[in-house]
């Protein structure tokens, strides 16, 4: 009997008609995807508060943070505080090479002295029960493509129209049979 494939490590872009506002031009990535659902952190909502603020709030006197990065708001379902970073030593478990994931306090008081570009803080998730995710996947809600640590760590606020456009770009090269493409077809 054929496994359903697992998703972990792939980044869900949602498509330009869902207008479901906890994922509306949103990119999402997989962390865990099995037969028990999904659990997901958004990687396009940068929330007003900073990781340095949060810290702060949280009171952990013994690690002290500097960071003024943004911390993230992961999607709707409420949960411990989470991090993907780029620290090995650090992780709970790898999400895809180069990029680990963590929830456990030891781990997020030394991640919060690394450099802010190793780094990134979640607060909340996103989660979908067993099947829940295929549905939406097949009912044209989500386009899925393989995740890279450069993707996940991208620093620009156009992720969402970035990852769509070399979607259709590859789309459209792979349809059309072309072997060699220039990345930018302007300077050809």
């Amino acid at each position: 009997m054929k496994e359903d494939p697992s998703y972990r490590g792939h980044l869900l872009v949602a498509a330009p008609e869902l207008l479901d506002p906890n994922f509306r031009q949103t990119v999402v990535l997989i962390i865990e995807h099995g037969e028990q659902g999904t659990l997901g952190l958004v990687l396009t909502r940068p929330s007003d508060t900073t990781v340095k603020d949060l810290w702060d709030q949280i009171g952990i006197d013994d690690q002290p943070c500097t960071s003024d990065r943004p911390l993230f708001v992961g999607g709707p379902v409420e949960g411990p505080l989470m991090a993907l970073h780029t620290h090995e030593s650090h992780a709970d478990s790898t999400v895809l090479p180069g990029v680990f994931f963590s929830v456990q306090k030891e781990n997020l008081t030394e991640l919060v002295s690394k450099p802010d570009d190793s780094y990134r803080l979640f607060i909340g998730h996103s989660g979908w029960g067993a099947g829940q995710l295929e549905a939406e996947m097949k009912e044209g809600s989500w386009l899925i493509v393989p995740a890279t640590a450069e993707l996940v760590f991208y620093e620009g606020d156009d992720l969402w129209d970035k990852v769509r456009a070399d979607i259709a770009s590859d789309s459209l090269i792979g349809r059309l049979g072309i072997k060699h493409a220039p990345s930018n077809p302007r300077l050809n």
